[in-house]
């Protein structure tokens, strides 16, 4: 008699919905004012462009660049920027900072994940706090490196999993499910994650793990800002009902108070990002 093979099905985890997800993204993002937040962390692009320490007119990628942090600490030093990002209204705030310090930026609007330039077209590419949120990771550190020519360099800062933001994203997570198959954005702080994803195509990382101080005026007034301007807290918010929303304001102010080191009613707390600078093979 002849016997049957059974053939077990396997299960494969759907791919994600990458194209609604940057929608999302883009939506989330522009929502809000991002910009109100940006300008707070414009320290980090001053020491990531002197960490990186390149020639005066150097070309410069800046990825996923906001409204222009990296962007114009780059400028400043007389590098050739061209500062990138999906989201138009971000890239316009940008484009408004360069030319009231008369800095002559290129400004273009461009997706992490699939660039418009050719290989290997700048001597430089960067980013902070930006290409760590393209939902694609892999096609996003792909480009980072396709654009760098060979024995450039690319710079980043990026907000480590158990630092504050890290853990931001991860109470907001709790409240509001994140889209299916995708990684934390915080993984792109972890230093294993980069080594392994970059160590290949690269001669040399440096990684030197700093902290951000968020100062302000108490732990509820930055509820209230992120709330109300920072697009992925605005848009958490908006998605939950009265009673969500309670919830979840008061899990942020109970991790606030878990990192706040100021004692007189006012908000103090560090958050901890890995600086990355690596030489192209």
């Amino acid at each position: 008699m002849a016997t049957k093979t059974a053939i077990s099905a396997t299960k494969y985890a759907p791919m994600p919905d990458y194209t609604a997800i940057k929608a999302k993204q883009n939506a989330a993002w522009a929502s809000g004012d991002y910009a109100l937040i940006g300008t707070t962390l414009q320290i980090v692009g001053e020491q990531l462009a002197e960490a990186m320490d390149l020639q005066p007119g150097s070309s410069v990628l800046d990825v996923a660049a906001g409204n222009g942090n990296a962007t114009l600490a780059f400028a400043r030093r007389w590098c050739d920027v061209t500062s990138t990002d999906y989201v138009e209204d971000l890239l316009a705030r940008g484009h408004r900072r360069a030319d009231a310090e008369g800095l002559p930026v290129t400004f273009r609007i461009a997706d992490a994940e699939q660039m418009p330039f050719e290989p290997a077209s700048f001597d430089a590419v960067v980013s902070t706090f930006g290409v760590m949120f393209a939902p694609n990771q892999a096609m996003a550190s792909e480009e980072l490196l396709r654009m760098c020519r060979p024995d450039g360099k690319i710079g980043m800062a990026n907000w480590t999993p158990d630092g504050f933001i890290g853990q931001m994203f991860k109470t907001i997570g709790k409240h509001i499910v994140p889209p299916s198959g995708l990684q934390s954005p915080a993984v792109w702080g972890d230093t294993a994650w980069i080594e392994d994803t970059f160590a290949r195509h690269i001669r040399s990382l440096a990684i030197e793990q700093r902290n951000f101080m968020f100062r302000y005026r108490s732990p509820k007034h930055f509820v209230e800002v992120f709330r109300t301007y920072y697009g992925p807290v605005h848009k958490a918010f908006l998605a939950l009902d009265a009673e969500g929303q309670a919830a979840l304001a008061q899990d942020l102010m109970s991790l606030i108070a878990r990192f706040n080191t100021a004692t007189d009613g006012s908000m103090r707390v560090p958050s901890s990002y890995l600086e990355i600078v690596m030489t192209k093979s």
